[in-house]
């Protein structure tokens, strides 16, 4: 998924809204497989500190991304309030620890707007694109580059 991904085109697009803390972020809902209870993952050694682990998803071993970590920010405490958001992205799948899930928004691309150039700031480079919803800043993250790391250094 490139950075204009999103913000290029004049259809609507489809985003799942959830918590991250007091922050406010979203995914494409094409990329969504599931919406998944809290589940303690399985940690792995010498796994990086954003994955939390893996589970077993009818059969699949999948990785667990603590998104908040991911992020920069602090862990997502992992309990039954929690949500795990399964995505895809190409071959990839990984599951992302979340506070909750917020809503699913339906929005005209044109609404995108790309993030601000933000030297060496490395969570800044998860940002696809920005918007305003009800008066609420809403950072669209870039799955591509959320995942290829925790993704292939738990597998």
């Amino acid at each position: 998924m490139n950075d204009a991904h999103l913000t290029n085109g004049t259809t609507d697009v489809e985003l799942l809204s959830f918590r991250l803390a007091d922050q406010e972020y979203s995914v494409d809902i094409m990329s969504v497989r599931e919406i998944r209870g809290w589940t303690r993952a399985t940690p792995l050694p010498h796994a990086p500190a954003h994955v939390r682990g893996v589970i077993n998803l009818r059969g699949t071993v999948l990785p667990v991304v603590d998104l908040s970590t991911r992020l920069g920010m602090s862990p997502v405490e992992g309990d039954a309030r929690n949500v795990i958001i399964v995505v895809q992205v190409g071959t990839q799948s990984a599951g992302l620890l979340v506070d909750a899930v917020s809503d699913i928004l339906a929005l005209p691309r044109s609404e995108l707007q790309p993030p601000p150039e933000l030297a060496a700031d490395a969570a800044h480079s998860f940002i696809e694109a920005l918007t305003i919803i009800d008066g609420r800043m809403l950072r669209v993250l870039d799955l591509a580059a959320v995942l290829p790391d925790a993704a292939a250094e738990a597998a």
